[in-house]
């Protein structure tokens, strides 16, 4: 689809997408006396609540995104790090693998952000980008020192269900203040009536990180150990991925912390993935269809309680321009990594046109954008916002 102005786009597809100028702006109704004032506009529910958003695809109200600015990847000598940046290194070459990223990856990629900013905003989508903190300094706890990563990746860490916010336990210790950045504006959020909590701050000890029977690095169970970004949400429905960067304590803690929440059900999804994320695995895209990675998921291991959906296979990844740097964070499913705006529009990574027309066969309007280090930094554009209200409520999708 060809990029047009972005309020051509919503002036032609208002009718479907159900994004449009009165999300920007809400009714004001008069009475019938000509001489009356005009009577209060009566704001929608979704912005009453300071948090609100329990799926993927409900229309987005208000978002974060990341910021780029300072970022930078641990020393690869760090157990933590080999886990989940680089496990294919040896560890001769981990030694030589740390520090800041270059400064045209990390201005490109602010360059981009702030387009998708934009993007955004022209869409009605009320959007917060805080600063990036200074991940150079060094911080550590008992029997380890690390320096810090990112905030390019919001959701990586921090889950939003219904109006809780929760912080999740990260394996790797670059990221045990990657939220930092985000403090005031939770904070907001909880003077304003959300809920906000953090999952056991992880001890992060030397027993929590195993080899496998390759030699490669595994995560343990010495303690509960997940990212946000493990999980998919589904109305009453989550998804957890166990993986390298999600362990089952970690399954097990979120399942006992939700049901204090509501009546939700977390789905265990073991042996699709075993890297770190699901959202370049499987993208929920509306109520009954779903997009998923054929070289991870195949016709018979499709979740049992999706196997009634519409299923759509992500076509091969185009990958125009090789990137920057030979080592990457994210592999080319990356380019899978998209982002709902409503269940009939999304924000979709510019070089996938056979994605996009696939897309575009089932009825969603697609707006093209582009992150062009997407795989060097480690997210799309699912990876590098985190909804925090949408229209959709605790529903039931799947019964």
């Amino acid at each position: 689809m060809a990029d047009v102005p972005m309020m051509r786009l919503l002036a032609r597809d208002a009718q479907t997408i159900g994004v449009h100028l009165m999300a920007i702006q809400p009714e004001v109704r008069f009475t019938a006396d000509a001489d009356a004032k005009p009577a209060l506009p009566r704001l929608p529910e979704y912005r009453t609540k300071a948090v609100n958003s329990w799926d993927e695809f409900s229309p987005l109200r208000e978002v974060i995104v990341g910021d780029a600015t300072g970022a930078r990847i641990p020393m690869q000598t760090d157990v933590s790090a080999w886990l989940n940046d680089y496990p294919e290194l040896s560890r001769s070459e981990r030694e030589q693998v740390g520090g800041r990223f270059p400064q045209r990856v990390i201005e490109e990629t602010n360059e981009d952000l702030a387009d998708l900013v934009t993007t955004l905003r022209d869409l009605g989508v009320v959007v917060h980008q805080p600063p990036a903190v200074d991940h150079e300094q060094e911080f550590g706890g008992p029997g380890w020192r690390s320096q810090g990563r990112h905030s390019y990746c919001p959701r990586d860490v921090a889950l939003v269900i219904g109006s809780t916010v929760i912080e999740t336990p990260s394996p790797s210790r670059a990221r045990y203040f990657e939220l930092a950045n985000m403090r005031d504006l939770f904070q907001d959020y909880l003077e304003r009536g959300a809920a906000w909590l953090s999952a056991p701050r992880p001890q992060l000890r030397d027993e929590l990180y195993l080899a496998d029977a390759a030699g490669g690095p595994a995560l343990g169970e010495a303690e509960p150990a997940f990212e946000a970004a493990n999980v998919l949400r589904l109305g009453r429905d989550v998804f957890y991925q166990v993986s390298r960067s999600g362990n089952e304590l970690g399954l097990r803690w979120l399942q006992s912390t939700l049901q204090l929440i509501g009546d939700i059900r977390v789905h265990p999804l073991r042996g699709l993935y075993q890297g770190t994320h699901i959202d370049s695995t499987i993208c929920f895209l509306r109520p009954g269809l779903v997009l998923l990675n054929p070289e991870r998921v195949r016709p018979d291991t499709i979740p049992e309680v999706l196997r009634g959906w519409d299923v759509i296979w992500c076509p091969p990844i185009n990958e125009p321009v090789a990137p920057v740097l030979s080592r990457t964070l994210s592999t080319p499913w990356v380019g899978m990594n998209l982002l709902m705006i409503s269940p009939h529009m999304a924000i979709v990574d510019g070089n996938q046109p056979e994605l996009i027309r696939l897309l575009e066969t089932k009825g969603i309007t697609v707006v093209p954008r582009r992150l062009r280090h997407s795989r060097v930094l480690g997210g799309g554009f699912h990876c590098v916002t985190l909804d925090t209200v949408r229209d959709g409520g605790l529903e039931n999708y799947l019964d």
